[in-house]
């Protein structure tokens, strides 16, 4: 059988529907090849035995009966290959009618005919049913551990095993029965089927509810509880699957929230304390998909650059070979309407698994056809002592990765309480970081104040702050903060973790173009006016990057050196994403 591909989350179907398009090749050539095969068999040995290919020439029997090849293919698929949650009923409802108006759009209607010749659609409620697919049992392990933490006195897991089970075999013998004749059921055949799957249902959330410390017996909070988890029992749902090991093939793009802003509460994910919606929603897909099965689902950055994010990192790379590809949400984005910078990335199993990345990909809106075509990967550590996934594009990168970690004293050696201040904005700046010794200058309606966003930290010595800012505002810097963060926030931790090699910050020639860069920039900078109705007028410092940058090469030239970096190296550095870094017209108004 083809693989059975499921979004733990699947919205109104737009994965789906593309594992139909990338299916349907599969089994038009399947049958073609039967086709072929029972051609031949028929002319080389007209007398042959008619239980040879017997499979074929019955798939082939159910196939003719169908208005067409391709309609036979299509419900076929829909019926037995894809799968998917939701804990949207209106979603639910728009991914099964898109799969009914793909059914529907192969059949020329015809007056002739009773229903104008079209058959009855196929029913997928039990392939495409509503619920949480972060709140109830999704394997037998899970179910196992909830009914035998207590004394199984009634032997509830054996009969609920057993249960499922049966109600399995119905459920396959309902979708068979839609692929053979005119595929019509009898009402009370899926009435009977909904029947059974309830009570099952209703026992496993009584035990669930009780691990909530929410009683069946207390009718109300039983019901408020029941509305707000909407709890989905996979387990049960898809016994015949998941007992077969799991899916085959996971794709999707789940929500992204935050734990807080959902009405209920997960239990028992190691990625709970990450407060992270779409990591659970990860780990859940791990635990539904086969050993031998493949994964891919988009994320946020956030994903292979921030430290929470580590233990999925390590359950996906746990699985086999892992793939990250990173995408930048300006100039052009992944979703027209999601405005963060996101992840792909893949999972293959594999007992020697390794871990490949690409870089930060930045695109036009022009240029996206061919977009993944052109990525590049590079194989990246496995055995990390950092938390991120470092976004390597080139391998050139990796060289200077492993040069610049090899640096042993980074920037938090220099950090101390003092008044020596430096000061960053934490958000801003799409494509470069601004570094300053003073709090620039900002005004909310005439009067002088300081924005949210700043905040600044301080060297133990006073002669370290310029060649520190010069340091900070290199190319080098911010490569390595594009490769390792996640390039919405700039946190202290991007800051004090990059290696600074202490000799660079004593060297005469460092200091001399720290205080040049640092004149250039004051020089090029300007007040940008704001009106905001909840502020009023705002005015903020904003540089002129690009007036910089042929000092800022120069404190890169001076810097190389201590990484041990080779010309090849510095010259990829110096021109690191230089259209984007500038903007695409060349002037870069960034902070």
């Amino acid at each position: 059988m083809p693989p059975r591909p499921s979004p733990p989350t699947c919205g109104s179907g737009a994965f789906l529907f593309a594992a139909l398009n990338i299916l349907e090749p599969l089994y038009e050539t399947c049958l073609d090849q039967m086709e072929a095969f029972v051609a031949d068999l028929d002319r080389a040995d007209p007398q042959h035995d008619p239980k040879r290919f017997r499979d074929f020439k019955d798939t082939l029997a159910k196939a003719a009966v169908h208005p067409n090849a391709r309609y036979f293919t299509l419900k076929s698929i829909i019926l037995n290959n894809l799968f998917g949650v939701d804990i949207m009923e209106e979603a639910v409802e728009i991914c099964k009618l898109r799969l009914f108006l793909k059914l529907a759009a192969q059949v020329d209607p015809d007056s002739k005919h009773e229903n104008l010749g079209i058959e009855p659609l196929p029913d997928i409620d039990f392939n495409i049913p509503a619920g949480n697919t972060l709140v109830g049992y999704a394997t037998y392990a899970d179910v196992k551990r909830a009914l035998t933490s207590k004394l199984d006195f009634d032997n509830s897991l054996e009969i609920i095993t057993k249960s499922a089970a049966d109600l399995q075999q119905a459920f396959d013998a309902f979708r068979a029965r839609q692929i053979e004749g005119d595929g019509s059921i009898p009402a009370q055949d899926k009435m009977a089927l909904r029947h059974r799957l309830k009570n099952l249902e209703a026992q496993l959330d009584r035990h669930l509810a009780a691990a909530y410390g929410v009683s069946a017996t207390n009718a109300a909070a039983y019901t408020k509880w029941r509305k707000s988890h909407e709890p989905f029992h996979w387990f049960i749902e898809f016994h015949g699957i998941m007992q077969d090991g799991g899916f085959d093939v996971i794709v999707g793009n789940p929500p992204y929230l935050e734990l807080r802003q959902v009405y209920y509460r997960p239990q028992e994910f190691e990625s709970l304390d990450g407060n992270a919606i779409h990591a659970m929603c990860i780990e859940r897909s791990i635990q539904l998909m086969k050993p031998a099965g493949s994964m891919s689902i988009i994320v946020p950055l956030s994903l292979p650059s921030t430290q929470r994010m580590r233990c999925v990192q390590d359950m996906l790379e746990g699985h086999g070979n892992a793939w990250y590809a990173d995408f930048a949400w300006r100039p052009a984005r992944l979703f027209d309407a999601v405005n963060r910078a996101l992840t792909m990335f893949i999972v293959t199993p594999r007992d020697d698994g390794k871990t490949s990345a690409t870089g930060y990909q930045k695109w036009t809106s022009e240029s996206r056809d061919g977009l993944v075509q052109r990525m590049s990967y590079v194989d990246v550590p496995r055995n990390r002592s950092i938390f991120w996934v470092p976004k390597l594009g080139d391998q050139i990168e990796r060289t200077i990765l492993d040069k610049v970690t090899s640096v042993s004293t980074k920037r938090n050696h220099f950090v101390s309480r003092s008044d020596h201040g430096i000061y960053y904005r934490t958000t801003g700046g799409l494509y470069w970081k601004v570094f300053t010794d003073l709090a620039p200058a900002f005004n909310v309606n005439g009067v002088s104040g300081s924005s949210s966003r700043e905040t600044h930290f301080s060297v133990a010595r006073r002669e370290h702050v310029k060649p520190v800012i010069g340091i900070l505002s290199s190319s080098l810097f911010w490569w390595w903060y594009t490769i390792s963060s996640n390039l919405r926030d700039l946190n202290h931790a991007d800051i004090q973790s990059f290696h600074a090699p202490k000799r660079a910050l004593e060297g005469l020639d460092v200091q001399e173009k720290s205080e040049k860069y640092f004149k250039e920039l004051s020089q090029n900078s300007t007040m940008l006016v704001r009106e905001q109705k909840s502020t009023g007028r705002t005015e903020t410092k904003s540089f002129k990057i690009q007036k910089c940058k042929p000092t800022i090469d120069e404190i890169d030239r001076l810097i190389a050196p201590f990484y041990g970096l080779s010309g090849a190296e510095l010259d990829f550095i110096i021109h690191y994403d230089l259209k984007f870094r500038l903007g695409s017209d060349g002037d870069a108004a960034e902070q």
